[in-house]
């Protein structure tokens, strides 16, 4: 049996997702990541702990599936996009890396941003959570540990450097750091010596389904794989759960609700519209790209309010049911870690607002979810501002288990949602299809399909100007929370 496995470097954790070469998924392996915030706005992980959870969920596959997990001929890589992995010239980790959802690097990236070339060249607005800026405030504030930088790797690139010796990235998640020439699919050296860095500290570019080098001889003896496995570009997070939903051409476009919420619409060419703050990067096949929205804070904004009621977001979803109410006097604004699409704001916060003795735990579990999807809503407006026209989504990420949160996604958006039939459609299968693609023998057409739709959630017309009332009073609260902050 020819196996493939897709390996996705998550916040939370690490999955192993092992595929035969028809596409049946025939086990995933995973474990668990913690996130360090040793200061306000911090988020950090160690090369370390990202090396120890691979091997858990490869050992947990492997012992799983033994016969199948034998046959593995390549490994396709997804990960958490914009992380910063600081090496030295030995390839040690010199810091804990920087993740996306850090915010510490605010004012770095508002000075790359005024300079016209970076959203010239990269297309994009240079966010605070990009890869550019933190290494401008590592410049400013750790000046002993930046002169030693010889190479920055995103953070599924450093467990590629383990996997294979070599030092690669692809062009999806290259686009998020700053410093790619989106357009041309390469870095651009202008904007590199923006934050002080050079060509020679990047690592070489391929595109997602293409080789970037072989498994190490040691992993391969350590996993008892006894021929050649080719392990490939891989993909972004996003990008890569594009490829498992077949989300690859023009009008294909999806809603993740992960820990944080993505709108994701495929791209036959690059429209880039940085003051929409819409991502506009590189998909993870050849010429082609997509756009997105982003959100900081999607089941991460669930989790939250889970905690402080000792419950699990699972059980605050059963409490409210599935039938769709009408959004209540309590509006939520989800930006617990700042926010992206469409206000590129990393210093405001979260709040709750039109609070009273009816606001009782079920109301503020609808308030969240319908926050989020108000949040959602924005991206969608920002998608269409920079031309894309968007008549239907496929719902994707954990929180798409939630029938009630598809319906309010829905209804706020005034777009159908497809949910697919019971499945693994996210970032691993994927990144496995990548790894089945690098082989060479399957084409983009033969791999790429999307998945058989279960149903079709449709936006609820008895609800919509109440939807259309509350989104008002959302965006209302984020004006007024804006002075305050």
């Amino acid at each position: 049996m020819t196996m493939y496995i897709g390996l996705d470097l998550g916040t939370s954790g690490v999955r192993a997702l092992l595929m035969d070469e028809a596409q049946r998924i025939i086990g995933v392996g995973s474990a668990e990541l913690d996130v360090k915030r040793p200061h306000s706005g911090w988020s950090e992980q160690g090369f370390d702990a990202w090396i120890s959870a691979t091997r858990t969920a490869i050992a947990a596959l492997k012992s799983a599936h033994p016969v199948a997990f034998a046959g593995t001929r390549g490994i396709g890589l997804s990960g958490q996009m914009h992380g910063a992995t600081l090496l030295d010239d030995a390839d040690k980790a010199l810091r804990p890396a920087i993740l996306w959802n850090d915010t510490r690097a605010a004012a770095e990236a508002a000075d790359l941003d005024a300079r016209p070339e970076f959203r010239a060249i990269s297309g994009n607005i240079v966010f605070p959570g990009f890869t550019a800026p933190k290494l401008l405030w590592v410049a400013r504030h750790e000046p002993d540990i930046f002169r030693r930088v010889a190479r920055v790797l995103l953070p599924k690139d450093a467990l590629r450097l383990w996997l294979t010796g070599e030092a690669v990235s692809d062009m999806s998640d290259a686009s998020g750091t700053g410093w790619l020439d989106v357009a041309a699919r390469d870095w651009s050296d202008v904007l590199l010596s923006g934050s002080g860095m050079t060509r020679d500290q990047m690592p070489r570019l391929v595109e997602g389904a293409a080789p970037s080098g072989d498994l190490r001889a040691e992993l391969l003896r350590d996993w008892g794989l006894s021929r050649p496995v080719v392990v490939a570009g891989g993909a972004g997070d996003n990008a890569a759960s594009a490829i498992g939903m077949g989300m690859v051409s023009e009008g294909q476009a999806f809603v993740s609700l992960g820990t944080s919420g993505v709108v994701f619409a495929a791209n036959d060419a690059f429209r880039p519209k940085p003051d929409s703050a819409v991502h506009a990067f590189c998909h993870a096949l050849p010429d082609r790209w997509h756009q997105m929205g982003v959100i900081l804070s999607a089941t991460d904004a669930l989790n939250w309010h889970a905690r402080n009621h000792a419950m699990t977001p699972a059980q605050l979803d059963s409490e409210i049911g599935t039938r769709l109410q009408a959004p209540g006097g309590t509006s939520f604004l989800p930006y617990l870690s700042g926010e992206r699409t469409p206000h590129n704001d990393a210093r405001i916060s979260g709040l709750f607002a039109g609070l009273d003795h009816s606001a009782d735990r079920p109301a503020l579990t609808r308030a969240v979810m319908e926050g989020v999807a108000f949040a959602l809503r924005d991206n969608l407006a920002a998608l269409q501002s920079a031309g894309t026209q968007i008549e239907r989504l496929v719902a994707v990420g954990g929180g798409s288990r939630s029938r009630y949160w598809v319906r309010a996604i829905a209804t706020a958006l005034d777009v159908p949602v497809d949910v697919p039939v019971q499945g693994d459609f996210g970032a691993a299968f994927g990144a496995a299809r990548l790894g089945l693609m690098a082989q060479g023998e399957q084409g983009i057409e033969a791999v790429c399909s999307p998945p058989a739709i279960d149903h079709t959630i449709t936006p609820d017309r008895d609800h919509r100007a109440a939807y259309d009332a509350a989104y008002a009073r959302y965006r209302d609260l984020y004006r007024r929370l804006q002075g305050w902050a």
